[in-house]
Formats: C-alpha cells, structure tokens, sequence
C-alpha cells in the first residue's frame, strides 16, 4: 500500500506542477498581447490627435482663402470702376 500512496502523492505533485506552469504560461502570453494592444492603441490615439490637429490647420487656411478671396473680388471691383 505505501507504494500506491507514493505513486498518488507524485501523480498529485505532477498535476499540480503543470497546471501552476500552465497558468504561469498563460499568464505571461495574455501580458504580452495586452502589453501589444496598448502599444496598438496608443499609435492609434496619435493619429487622431494628429488628424484632429490637420483638420483644425485645415480650417484656419479655409478661411485664410476665404479671405483672400473676398480681398481679390473687391480689388477686382475697384479696378472696373
């Protein structure tokens, strides 16, 4: 019987072994591709502040011409008078 109860307490320590690895493993594999995601997100969150930033730029020039514009079309109207 002490051989039983030997071959129990191993198969029990061998179970317990890989599955504490096999947490340990997945563990640190979930980490990494968290760790991936946010390096993902945080590229993506530039490029919508970065894109926010042109579209303002974008803006004042649109009003710039605007501007421009009106100044040529009432010089424009100068000279024909």
């Amino acid at each position: 019987m002490n051989v039983e109860i030997i071959i129990a307490a191993m198969s029990l320590l061998g179970t317990l072994a890989g599955t504490f690895a096999g947490i340990y493993v997945t563990g640190s594999v979930t980490q990494y591709r968290i760790k991936q995601l946010e390096k993902k997100v945080e590229t993506h969150n530039n490029l919508i502040s970065r894109t926010y930033k042109l579209e303002q730029d974008y803006a004042v020039l649109d009003e710039r011409i605007r501007v421009a514009n009106h100044r040529i079309e009432d010089l424009e109207k100068e000279d024909n008078t």
